[in-house]
């Protein structure tokens, strides 16, 4: 029996993007904690990550991972450390777009838990989640992994 030919599938065409944000960090409470935020993912189901997006014009990573961050929670955070950075692929928009993720930690210096200065609106909530709960309330593991050796850098933060 001859099998019928399989149409060629069409390639995607691949996108590459970076993006930059992290882990703020406020340690005024006595027990760590970072700011979070919750989006809907494409299926419309809430999930919590850390807040990120792409560099705007000149910036350096470590200048959009503040301005990302005070947009998306209300935080202002100073830089203290990188944490590395993750990277992942997926399709949107009829492309493939492999993405880089630079993460940072940060320091807490100022401002007030909120959404209502996040420009593209993505971030529906925010919340100070302490360190030991971070591994069950974020979406992704590689912002567990993340979150994971923030934890084991806590004491640069004092």
């Amino acid at each position: 029996m001859v099998k019928p030919a399989r149409e060629p599938r069409r390639r995607l065409p691949t996108v590459q993007e970076t993006s930059s944000g992290g882990l703020v960090v406020d340690l005024s409470t006595g027990v760590p904690r970072a700011a979070v935020i919750c989006r809907l993912n494409r299926a419309g189901r809430a999930e919590w990550c850390l807040p990120k997006g792409h560099l705007e014009g000149e910036e350096t990573l470590e200048e959009a991972a503040v301005r990302e961050i005070e947009e998306e929670t209300g935080i202002r955070g100073e830089v203290v450390e990188t944490l590395g950075s993750i990277d992942y692929w997926f399709s949107a928009d009829g492309r493939r777009i492999h993405k880089v993720v630079h993460l940072f930690l940060l320091r807490a210096v100022g401002g007030t838990l909120t959404v209502e200065n996040d420009p593209d609106a993505e971030a529906i909530d925010v919340e100070w989640i302490p360190f030991p709960d971070l591994d069950e309330r974020l979406a992704f593991p590689n912002e567990r992994r993340a979150a994971t050796a923030a934890t084991l850098r806590l004491g640069e933060l004092a």
